[in-house]
């Protein structure tokens, strides 16, 4: 349950979304459900009180959309919430009980001290959380940071900057015990996501809800994603006259779902993209058609000598997307 704000929905409602999709679905092999929450809604009393009537409906694990535990940090990403309620609100999940929990964290706040990203890091694994999602900042088109940008008001952080602090990232995790098991995340034994692995997997998902997405590979060279129109309003007036809420829908063919399946299977920092799979599910023979080409990514220190299957190494980990346009010959 996605999209950063389920945690308004009181817990009987979430209950009664749950059990519609035990209504409509076989949900007996479903291991994991995930919420995503603010920490303003799980801080607290009340949001302990919140989290426990979760946990009794059958939530999992959660994913707490931290981003800093520093006011300045907050403020520049216009959070709700402060940074008394970011350790609170971790520190409350992980004594109420559930499988697994996450934290999101951002790094590349232009002047964001090194030791601010530091200090992020040792809360977040000394407050107890066993899964940490890393990201760095991104300036997305059409937004207010966007404008501050292209006002000169905000200078963004340059990529040498950023490639040290997702290295360090890498580097102290690993010597906490966490295993960076996918580009931007980062787990102890036993609690990779789920949910992430199937979509790193290539695997079907099915999105419902407005503005929600899905995938669904069919066979080896057709497949589909589509995504539900965004308007409230609109989505459920399509329901109620029993039609699909689809705002758009794009066909996928051979090429694009085995170039999709290469550059997600090297997102998969520990288990790598396997070859046989890959000529298995989508007829590709990489190791055959782009050998000078892993040879080169190899000699540049970029993926791990091949055997079964392509790894990126922590230098590659920083270029994954260029390392796969690389192999992929764009």
């Amino acid at each position: 349950m996605g999209g950063g704000t389920p945690s308004l929905l009181p817990a009987d409602d979430v209950d009664r979304i749950l059990d519609a999709i035990r209504h409509g679905f076989d949900a007996s092999g479903v291991v994991e459900v995930t919420l995503e929450a603010n920490p303003e809604d799980v801080a607290g009393a009340a949001g302990e009180d919140y989290l426990a009537d979760l946990r009794r409906r059958g939530v999992t694990r959660l994913s707490l959309g931290i981003q800093s535990y520093f006011e300045e940090d907050l403020r520049f990403f216009t959070r709700v919430h402060d940074a008394g309620q970011a350790e609170d609100a971790t520190r409350r999940v992980a004594g109420a009980g559930f499988d697994s929990f996450s934290v999101d964290l951002i790094f590349g706040r232009p002047g964001q001290p090194f030791e601010y990203w530091a200090a992020n890091l040792e809360k977040a694994v000394r407050l107890g959380a066993p899964h940490l999602s890393t990201y760095g900042l991104t300036i997305e088109e059409r937004t207010p940071l966007a404008k501050q940008v292209q006002l000169g008001r905000v200078v963004p952080e340059v990529d040498e900057t950023l490639s040290e602090r997702y290295r360090f990232t890498a580097e102290y995790l690993a010597g906490h015990g966490f295993e960076h098991y996918e580009v931007s995340s980062f787990a102890r034994a036993g609690h990779r996501s789920g949910h992430n692995q199937a979509y790193w997997r290539h695997g079907n998902y099915l999105g419902l809800g407005p503005s929600a997405h899905s995938f669904w590979r069919r066979t080896r060279s057709k497949g589909e994603r589509w995504s539900n129109v965004r308007h409230l309003a609109r989505w459920e007036g399509l329901l109620q006259s029993r039609s699909l809420p689809v705002d758009t829908r794009e066909a996928l063919d051979a090429d694009t779902l085995a170039d999709e399946a290469v550059m997600l299977g090297l997102r998969r920092i520990a288990d790598g993209l396997n070859l046989a799979e890959l000529e298995r599910d989508y007829g590709v023979d990489l190791l055959s058609e782009r050998s000078a080409v892993l040879a080169e990514l190899e000699r540049a220190g970029l993926i791990h000598p091949v055997s079964d299957c392509v790894r990126l190494t922590a230098a590659g980990a920083v270029l994954a997307d260029a390392v796969a346009l690389k192999l992929l010959g764009r």
